[in-house]
């Protein structure tokens, strides 16, 4: 990360060539990995195109799942999505780019561990797909997001059932018992809330997720308690 400071030219050189895109208004670039901590002027972080790069990263991997995957029905084609435009799946896609190394950030960004810390990575691509959107039009937003999600939206892990029901199923099966949620924290701005949950089976410790909304959280909880019960094979960090 870079503390206060902007894109040196040697860097942006080297992130367009990693993102696969030159922008026409470089500010954009700027705009789209600074972080609310760095000390810039109002609206100058990447928070709003973070709202927008949601939207658009939304749109573009519902159309690719549902030209991949044409026989699939609506359930399957939701679990699909949510899994791909998660926090941890975008999280990912940053590492691929080692965006940390250009996020640009303020003197408190001690504060940005753990979660946080993954929530600052998968803002970052939000917020760059949002850039490339307003510089480049959808069709260079769709070529990012094909690039670095097609195989994702491909993969095994991919076709895992809905986690939520996989747990109630397995849970009721061995212990005859369903399992409860409990949302424990809500917090972010109205527009891009940050859901904290906690799935309990009865005899087991419970587990947590988190991520933009209640559902997906659950989801992340439930899909945390199947792979540790090794209900489900636990997934790689690359995968």
């Amino acid at each position: 990360m870079m503390k206060g400071r902007s894109l040196s030219a040697e860097d942006r050189a080297r992130l367009e060539t990693a993102i696969g895109y030159q922008f026409s208004e470089k500010e954009r670039l700027d705009r789209a990995l600074t972080h609310s901590s760095a000390r810039t002027a109002r609206g100058s972080n990447y928070q709003r195109l973070e709202f927008l790069g949601d939207r658009v990263l939304g749109l573009c991997v519902a159309e690719l799942l549902f030209q991949t995957f044409r026989d699939a029905n609506e359930g399957e084609l939701s679990v699909r999505l949510n899994q791909l435009v998660s926090a941890e799946s975008c999280a990912r896609v940053a590492d691929e780019l080692s965006l940390h190394e250009f996020i640009r950030t303020g003197s408190d960004v001690k504060r940005i561990t753990g979660k946080h810390m993954m929530n600052v990575r998968a803002d970052v691509v939000e917020s760059l797909i949002a850039a490339i959107y307003l510089d480049g039009g959808l069709e260079a937003a769709r070529r990012f997001v094909l690039k670095h999600w097609t195989d994702r939206a491909e993969s095994a892990d991919g076709a895992r059932r809905d986690a939520k029901t996989e747990l109630q199923e397995w849970a009721h099966a061995r212990f005859g018992v369903a399992p409860k949620y409990r949302t424990d924290d809500r917090s972010g701005p109205d527009h891009d809330p940050r859901f904290t949950v906690t799935v309990e089976v009865a005899g087991l410790a419970p587990e947590t997720g988190m991520d933009r909304s209640k559902r997906a959280a659950e989801q992340i909880a439930a899909m945390r308690l199947l792979e540790r019960e090794g209900v489900w094979q636990k997934r790689s960090a690359g995968d």
